[in-house]
């Protein structure tokens, strides 16, 4: 397969269809990928590693790891080792992860919908970037300013709002226009960012340390916000990683 040879694939800046064509033939290939893009003072970076493996190290606790430490996480392994009279702990876990298809249509988790007060937190950047690759499957291309497509994009935009069980009150007509001026354009401090936060998660990825981004973060440089939710349309297996 075309990215067998690869151990890591990162796409960035490229149109829905040619994103998920991407990460489906890196599942085929059984390669960890990357999709980022930029959007103006807008970002985001989503990951779907497959099933990845990796190490934690850390001061041995008083508490025991639990098994399942997420729908996603699981904990395989804990060794322990003793440096400077210290016994460090070596936590090895497996996170498992969905395609971007799937994810992109998954809802959110229960933490950010359960209370009023937490949906209203959750940015409306995510609603705004599902709407603009459904404008962008549907048409081909990304909304204009013409009446009609603006239109479609305010409907869609409305769906996935009330898909994702968010509050309408965040999905402003302000918003809508902001995002939309800003598609398809680039500032290099947003594109820095991003790639600040991509490029160690990345190498992380090929050392098999640390925790990686689980799976979608969305970067809001004018409020200086980049939360991460983790988007899957069902519980994972963590027992098989599948």
């Amino acid at each position: 397969m075309y990215y067998e040879p690869f151990d890591l694939v990162i796409a960035t800046d490229l149109d829905f269809e040619t994103f998920s064509t991407i990460n489906a033939a890196c599942r085929l290939a059984n390669r960890p990928s990357y999709i980022a893009g930029v959007h103006g003072f807008y970002g985001f970076i989503f990951a779907d590693l497959i099933s990845h493996t990796f190490v934690i190290e850390r001061e041995k606790s008083n508490v025991a790891p639990q098994t399942n430490e997420t729908p996603t996480r699981t904990v395989l392994e804990v060794t322990t080792k003793v440096e400077n009279d210290k016994t460090i702990e070596m936590v090895t876990k497996r996170e498992t992860y969905s395609p971007l298809l799937l994810a992109n249509t998954s809802p959110l988790p229960e933490e950010f919908t359960r209370l009023p007060r937490k949906r209203k937190q959750v940015t409306p950047l995510l609603t705004c970037l599902r709407a603009l690759w459904d404008f962008e499957r549907q048409h081909g291309v990304p909304p204009s300013f013409s009446r009609q497509d603006l239109e479609n994009y305010t409907r869609l935009a409305n769906e996935r709002h009330l898909e994702l069980q968010l509050d309408p009150s965040t999905l402003t007509a302000a918003v809508l226009r902001s995002f939309l001026q800003n598609v398809g354009s680039e500032i290099n401090p947003v594109a820095a960012f991003l790639g600040g936060s991509l490029a160690p998660d990345a190498i992380n990825v090929l050392s098999q340390r640390e925790q990686p981004l689980q799976n979608f973060l969305i970067f809001d440089s004018e409020k200086s916000v980049a939360p991460i939710y983790s988007l899957h349309p069902f519980f994972p297996d963590t027992t098989n990683g599948l």
